[in-house]
């Protein structure tokens, strides 16, 4: 909205865009019109300016040449009629000329406005036909771009429909199918994939579903392949999830790592893959194969897509490692007594650490115990020396001690010492 201000009222009202375009195209319209009658007014000032101007400068110089050759002719009258004729006559002449120029001067006065007039008026028009052309191109791109709107909203709306009835067709599939089914479908798909290499690149292999549940729990799917000479190459413990849309509690892989590492122990797999469509928005988990083996060995969370891959890539390593591991069996199997001496001396060695870590806790608690005694005699050597230095001290005082000392400022003491040592001298 656009607020106009009235110039004799000064009230302010508000137009829109429209109205104001429209207010803004009469306002240029009447200043072109005025611009250019102001321009040919001027123009015909100027022209007639022009004219009364050379005719009054004509009329100027007429005057002051007739007065002139008056004076000349009176002068000449007396002297020669003849040639007072002739200079009439060029003087005739010379007015001709000039009356001449003053028409030529105004023809080219009248040219100079026409091709003024001319030159405006081709502005005028060059202006009103780049008005049209304007008018008619925004007339176009709105019609267009209305066109454009329509279509692409058209076009939004069919593939918003098609998309909301795809998802409703999805959910209303999986709202159909049970958790378990659900499940059994991702379990159905992994096998059939697999089914599909089998005669080709797995003939040797062994994958079937995990049907033992003596331990209490049990996997989805084991995957075993062993050589000619009965050793195993690779194992793996396989487990499928999937929860559909509508799952009230939303379930994440990390929830099933644990399960899935007891699943492969008790059945002594040596790698564990959970192949999973949890956690659809997960980025980590939609950008291949995770290796999570930071929280559980050798464990692996893959989408479907890369169920076969997993097993290649697993199976690849394992081969290149087989090598080594035939030589182990042999070695093994060629020297069953050297590795039960082995275990036999690693047992021994045990026995041998624990009572070593045992007598040497009993040790240490002695030598605490003894550095405890020590501390102790020393506490009671530090009393004992105390002691002896206040007997000393007793002793010093007690020979220090003499009938004068005790009798000082004591007159009762003093005289009954007198009276003993007088008794004593008598006797």
């Amino acid at each position: 909205m656009n607020e106009i201000i009235c110039p004799h009222c000064k009230k302010v009202f508000k137009v829109d865009e429209a109205g104001f375009a429209d207010i803004l195209k009469q306002v240029r319209d009447h200043r072109f019109e005025e611009e250019i009658q102001q321009r040919l007014a001027l123009a015909e000032k100027e022209k007639e300016n022009a004219v009364k101007l050379a005719e009054a400068n004509l009329r100027n110089s007429l005057q002051e040449n007739l007065v002139k050759k008056d004076k000349e002719i009176i002068a000449l009258q007396a002297k020669n009629e003849q040639d007072l004729s002739l200079q009439l006559a060029e003087k005739t002449a010379e007015i001709a000329e000039m009356l001449s120029k003053i028409e030529k001067a105004e023809l080219e006065t009248k040219l100079k406005v026409t091709e003024a007039v001319q030159k405006i008026e081709k502005e005028r028009d060059t202006l009103a036909n780049d008005l049209k052309t304007k008018e008619l191109e925004k007339q176009n791109l709105e019609s267009s771009l209305k066109h454009q709107y329509s279509t692409e909203l058209q076009s939004k709306d069919a593939i918003i429909k098609y998309k909301d009835e795809e998802i409703a067709r999805v959910k209303d599939m999986k709202l159909k199918l049970s958790t378990k089914m659900i499940g059994e479908t991702l379990e159905q798909h992994c096998e059939i994939e697999f089914n599909k290499l089998r005669a080709t690149a797995f003939q040797k292999s062994y994958f079937e579903k995990d049907n033992d549940s003596k331990l209490g729990s049990k996997g989805d799917f084991i995957y075993k392949e062993n050589d000619d000479s009965g050793n195993e190459i690779i194992s793996i413990m396989f487990e499928m999830k999937n929860e559909g849309d509508e799952t009230a509690t939303k379930k994440r892989n990390e929830d099933f790592f644990k399960e899935l590492d007891k699943d492969r122990t008790e059945k002594k797999c040596e790698y564990a893959v959970l192949v999973s469509l949890l956690e659809a928005d997960s980025e980590l988990y939609n950008s291949g194969i995770v290796d999570v083996s930071h929280k559980y060995n050798k464990m692996y969370v893959v989408r479907p897509q890369f169920f076969i891959p997993i097993i290649t890539l697993l199976r690849n390593a394992a081969m290149n490692s087989m090598q080594y591991k035939s030589e182990l069996a042999l070695v093994r199997s060629q020297n069953i007594d050297i590795t039960n001496f082995e275990d036999k001396m690693n047992t021994f060695k045990d026995g041998l650490a624990r009572n070593f870590e045992l007598s040497s806790r009993k040790f240490k608690e002695a030598i605490d115990s003894i550095d405890k005694t020590i501390k102790d005699l020393e506490k009671t050597k530090v009393t004992l020396l105390s002691s002896e230095n206040h007997l000393r001290l007793a002793s010093e005082k007690t020979e220090d001690l003499t009938i004068r000392k005790l009798t000082y400022n004591n007159p009762t003491m003093k005289a009954k010492f007198d009276d003993l040592l007088d008794k004593t001298k008598i006797e």
